[in-house]
């Protein structure tokens, strides 16, 4: 019995699949089982055009045989099996597929599609056996052979016994070492738990005796373990039913199943494409926010199948970033996989179901907050900040897409708002959409800044995230409205008398503020009389891109320690503060001059939540005062 060379460089490319292209060695399992489900779908093929095959699906089905005496584990069809000229010609020659050959020749519109299109799946056994034996007998044939092989030496095809057409792969289990523990594939937990991850939707039975625990009929608070053979894999997926079949109930069990979270789905999207690209797809819209959401740990990614075969746990490429909360899968035919089904080519397909899939996932966003708001804010409290960041990122690429699903809290509603609902409910005199920025609500109803706006009678929406100031600046405007924050240095409110009135005032305390300005040095841009301060004596306006808030977020990031905002030091010259630092001025009092400065510019400080400088000379200034 001669041994017979692979074709091809078959030592090398053996050695890389095993090495190289299999992240995971419990993949050789699903490649097998696909494989089998292949050689029954042949016969399904065969009877289409042949009156005398009768297909009965009940007699087709696949079966899992592990033996720890003597470390085989046995993966056996009853498919379409395979002669001797086939056996060297699909297992003699690496990444030579009898399927795909298969599929050109009898392309067809049926949905039984043929899973296995690459040989090297195969191939993937040796990464968890020494020897690999294949018996098999072909459909119509009367002599079964063995193909039989330990490794890229080469390989041996023998007749051998078999009674029943179809096919038995047995792996002859490697050795255990430290690193590996090949054994695993011989317990029965272990090859359910594969079974389910990636062979859960092949369309025919995947049988294995399994062992269940049950009570003895003459005692029940006695058991014994029964061995029986069951059928593992669920083999009709969710995706592939009518949705006319489903109800919301299935929908939420197959989320458990799936263990997409923890919580109940808010919401769930049946997709079932058939254009360009034909794909089925079933979205979740969690209601609670992951533990590790925001952790270097959480991976973004939709489940990928191709016809029901698992082939990518995490696909990254199918959700961008500010919807990575979506959990679900995709299963299509049309996908270019590479070498194996690990490998997926990056082309239009893909790029199209991701577009696809984004826009779904946006229209079922925009009708949560049209049918139920109530939920909608529900989702919006776990995963707004993520959508914030998504009108940010990319220099604000997708800021159109996202608009409309941001929210904040209204000073007049006291809830949360929409973009589109603050807008309309504008003045006709309101030239801005404006807003404040505070740690809360309720620090941002005390700050200063807002009594302006407020008196004016105009909303202001309240940003208490560190993404929100960046969001909008991305956004610029909506509806033709600028955003503008209330700490501006111009409001857009002032009349020509209001401005004529604040000339004269600046002109009048000009020397004071000049003065102010000295004492201050670098810490402030300018002083000067403040517009928009009613009862409070001091607040800080802003110039420039940079707000104070925005200087607080970018201080705590690497490398961004000295970012400042230009602030500007604005007085009520109404107030008796001012008052008494104009009287301490007029009488030449500069060291009482620069005490009211400084504590002026460090009350300042202290309603923006920034840290003062020297809190001791701060607190001997006061009990100087208090003297």
């Amino acid at each position: 019995m001669a041994t017979k060379e692979f074709k091809t460089e078959s030592k090398k490319l053996l050695d890389m699949m095993i090495h190289s292209i299999y992240s995971q060695k419990e993949i050789f399992l699903r490649e097998i089982i696909s494989n089998a489900s292949d050689a029954i779908d042949k016969i399904y093929y065969r009877a289409l055009t042949d009156d005398k095959l009768n297909f009965d699906k009940d007699n087709y089905y696949i079966q899992i045989t592990p033996n720890k005496d003597n470390r085989t584990l046995t993966v056996a069809d009853t498919g379409i099996g395979m002669t001797e000229e086939e056996l060297e010609e699909n297992l003699g020659t690496i990444a030579q597929s009898g399927s795909l050959k298969f599929k050109t020749e009898n392309d067809s519109k049926d949905d039984h599609d043929i899973i296995g299109q690459f040989g090297v799946g195969f191939y993937s056994s040796f990464m968890v056996a020494d020897k690999v034996t294949v018996i098999s007998k072909a459909l119509g044939s009367n002599q079964a052979y063995k193909w039989e092989s330990e490794g890229a030496d080469g390989y041996t095809i023998t007749p051998a016994e078999k009674d029943s057409v179809g096919t038995e792969i047995i792996l002859t289990l490697k050795e255990d070492t430290d690193d590996e523990k090949y054994s695993e594939y011989l317990e029965e937990y272990r090859l359910r738990q594969i079974i389910k991850k990636y062979s859960d939707f092949i369309r025919y039975p995947i049988k294995m005796e399994v062992t269940e625990s049950r009570p003895k009929k003459e005692n029940e608070k006695e058991f014994e373990e029964i061995k029986e053979v069951q059928t593992i894999n669920s083999m009709v997926p969710i995706w592939r039913k009518n949705k006319s079949e489903l109800k919301q109930e299935d929908y939420d069990n197959f989320y458990m199943e799936k263990h997409y979270g923890y919580d109940k789905p808010l919401r769930h999207i049946n997709i079932q494409a058939d254009g360009m690209v034909r794909y089925h797809a079933i979205l979740y819209i969690p209601e609670s926010i992951p533990f590790d959401y925001y952790s270097k740990e959480y991976e973004k990614g939709l489940e990928l199948y191709s016809n029901g075969v698992m082939i990518m746990e995490k696909c990254a490429d199918l959700l961008p970033d500010y919807f990575s909360f979506v959990k679900g899968l995709v299963d299509s035919e049309d996908l270019s996989l590479n070498i194996s089904r690990e490998i997926l080519q990056q082309d239009k397909q893909l790029k199209l179901i991701a577009k696809n899939i984004n826009h779904k996932i946006k229209k079922e966003l925009e009708k949560l907050l049209k049918e139920d708001r109530s939920q909608y804010e529900t989702f919006y409290k776990a995963f707004g900040r993520q959508l914030k960041y998504g009108v940010y990122m990319d220099f604000g690429q997708h800021k159109e897409d996202l608009q409309d699903l941001l929210m904040f809290y209204s000073s007049k509603e006291k809830k949360m708002v929409t973009l589109n609902e603050y807008v309309s409910r504008m003045p006709e005199d309101q030239k801005y959409i404006y807003y404040a920025v505070g740690e809360s609500n309720e620090k941002i109803d005390k700050l200063p800044q807002t009594e302006l706006v407020a008196d004016k009678g105009y909303e202001i929406l309240y940003f208490t995230e560190d993404i929100d100031e960046f969001a909008v600046k991305m956004l610029i405007k909506y509806k033709e409205k600028e955003f503008k924050s209330v700490s501006s240095s111009d409001l857009g409110i002032e009349d020509e008398q209001d401005k004529k009135k604040d000339e004269a005032e600046e002109k009048a305390n000009k020397n004071l503020f000049d003065k102010m300005k000295e004492v201050l040095s670098d810490k402030v841009k300018g002083v000067r009389a403040s517009k928009r301060l009613k009862s409070y004596p001091v607040c800080f306006a802003t110039e420039g891109e940079v707000s104070i808030e925005m200087e607080k977020v970018l201080n705590q990031m690497p490398n961004n320690e000295n970012v400042k905002a230009d602030k500007i030091l604005e007085i009520n010259t109404s107030h008796s503060v001012f008052k008494a630092l104009k009287v301490a001025f007029d009488l030449n009092d500069q060291p009482k001059v620069e005490r009211y400065t400084n504590l002026l510019y460090n009350q300042a400080l202290l309603i923006e939540g920034l840290p003062i400088q020297d809190p001791v000379a701060f607190s001997n200034s006061i009990c100087e005062l208090m003297n």
